[in-house]
């Protein structure tokens, strides 16, 4: 099934229909308070990037009490009313489902969006004000396909969030929620700019 939505389309659904449809639809979308979005496909480094990262946290997480999940996980944001696909999401456990639903988290901890073109604006304004709506969300990772360069966002006890950027593939960075440290030539594995 293929939803075709201009932004100003006519047609508002509730949260309810998306959810129908999204089950039965081939592509993902997002919603966003009564406007269903098409999301776009990912390049073949986008992919990696999502992929490398992954296999970082599976690994560095074994036997901790954590969930991590790629792409096709929807995440609920019920103050706005959205629901998003993170390109990653790491969630304490137990994992927290959305009411009456067994395919919908809510409670992420890290979320990762590797940046694209087209959403780059998206995911550092609209969206990473989405996921600070949600009371278990503490780091946020911003990571560039076309270059070298990561933006890290950790919320602190009052409510602040503290940005570090990085650079550099020697770099490495701690993702202090989930106590693990990475390093940059891991995330970027076999990406070729």
């Amino acid at each position: 099934m293929m939803i075709t939505l201009s932004r100003s389309g006519s047609k508002i659904y509730t949260a309810e229909e998306y959810l129908e449809l999204e089950v039965r639809a081939e592509e993902r979308h997002e919603y966003n308070d009564g406007e269903i979005i098409a999301m776009t496909g990912g390049t073949p480094n986008h992919n990696d990037i999502a992929s490398n990262l992954m296999v970082i946290l599976k690994s560095g997480l074994r036997g901790k009490p954590f969930r991590c999940f790629i792409t096709d996980q929807r995440l609920w944001i019920p103050q706005l009313n959205k629901f998003t696909y993170p390109d990653v999401m790491v969630l304490s456990q137990p994992m927290q489902l959305m009411a009456g639903r067994t395919d919908t988290v809510i409670n992420p901890l890290l979320i990762a969006e590797v940046l694209s073109l087209g959403t780059r604006s998206y995911d550092k304004d609209a969206k990473f004000a989405a996921y600070r709506s949600v009371a278990s969300f503490q780091e946020y990772l911003l990571i560039d396909q076309y270059t070298v360069c990561v933006e890290h966002y950790a919320k602190t006890e009052d409510q602040q969030w503290i940005f570090r950027e990085y650079k550099n593939l020697g770099d490495r960075m701690t993702l202090s929620t989930i106590s693990l440290e990475m390093s940059l030539a891991d995330l970027y594995e076999n990406i070729q700019f």
